[in-house]
């Protein structure tokens, strides 16, 4: 099915924390390596992108738990698999293979739940913020400096873009932004591909206010960042991470308020506690993510860090009884 037409009928959910779950197998060095990459000379231990490849097992596994939970749309495990990030590992000449395998790994598992449900999911191609950013300098004493250039960002984004959608990716998501100018390097990468192969693949965009400001990293609010990005041919806007379900609201009802796309909103479990973990239960972050529904804000809605299947179980449950958002008529 079109993802329009289920969009205009039910509230979406897209699943929770891979890094969360990842965290759960307390994986070695020695299991971030595998067989293909025991001789490797740098560390990888934290390359959670790589175990596409060298425990793909984990992957599909993690993959299969938010489907059962009730995910309709999981994100491949791709959030640095690109050629600025990968450079902390020294891989960056692996960003196709991981991309590629990433998309493998999450067709498989969805094949696995379509013997157990004839319900729809959709792969998500995750396009992470990078580890740089073009809007602001990493160097206190040189304010004008940037560490990377906007071209740059697009010759990345176009990389990885390719690899993601003719992996059989069904959806491309630009999400976590903190930096707008990152977000618009993505969008050109993108439509620019779009146009030029002829593709019809949905993009969604799901910005970070960082703190209680009530702004990105790069200083925008809410409706700045909609406004800067709605020109992006968008299937929706939405926000995840650095907040709490909690502390997010006001901004979900923002871009409802101004989004004339679908809204999506997947936010933490809560804020992190002093060992750098999340506590938010299942039962208090769905009833807060269902207050949002049951107002008519949102369209999409799942979890960010610290969220586990049975938050997202939570969540489904609690969301399935309400309309989703009405988009705005155009004037």
């Amino acid at each position: 099915m079109d993802i329009k037409e289920i969009l205009n009928e039910r509230i979406l959910i897209i699943d929770g924390a891979m890094g969360t779950m990842i965290q759960r197998h307390k994986l070695s060095e020695e299991d971030y390596r595998g067989e293909e990459f025991k001789d490797y000379a740098h560390s990888l231990k934290g390359n959670n992108d790589l175990l596409v490849l060298t425990q793909p097992d984990i992957i599909r596994d993690i993959h299969l738990a938010f489907m059962r939970a009730g995910a309709d749309i999981i994100e491949t495990n791709t959030f640095n698999a690109n050629a600025i990030s990968m450079l902390d590992y020294h891989m960056s000449d692996r960003v196709v293979d991981l991309n590629i395998a990433a998309v493998k790994v999450a067709n498989e598992a969805r094949d696995i739940y379509a013997s157990e449900s004839d319900r729809t999911v959709f792969i998500a191609g995750a396009l992470g913020p990078t580890n740089k950013t073009a809007s602001l300098s990493p160097d206190v004493n040189n304010p004008g400096y940037r560490g990377v250039s906007f071209d740059e960002l697009v010759s990345c984004y176009t990389e990885q873009t390719i690899a993601l959608v003719e992996a059989g990716a069904d959806l491309i998501l630009v999400e976590t932004v903190f930096d707008t100018l990152n977000c618009k390097a993505a969008l050109f990468a993108i439509n620019t591909l779009k146009e030029e192969r002829n593709w019809e693949v949905p993009v969604m965009v799901s910005g970070t206010i960082t703190d209680a400001s009530g702004r990105t990293l790069s200083g925008q609010t809410t409706e700045a960042f909609y406004n800067s990005i709605a020109h992006g041919n968008l299937l929706s806007v939405g926000l995840n991470c650095a907040l709490g379900a909690d502390q997010m609201r006001q901004y979900v009802e923002e871009l409802s308020r101004v989004s004339e796309v679908y809204v999506s909103c997947y936010p933490n479990a809560g804020l992190p506690n002093e060992f750098g973990e999340y506590d938010d239960s299942p039962e208090h972050m769905s009833g807060l993510i269902a207050d949002w529904v049951q107002q008519g804000w949102v369209n999409i809605v799942g979890g960010c860090c610290g969220t586990t299947p049975e938050h997202i179980k939570f969540i489904a449950d609690s969301c399935k009884k309400f309309a989703p958002r009405l988009l705005p008529l155009r004037v």
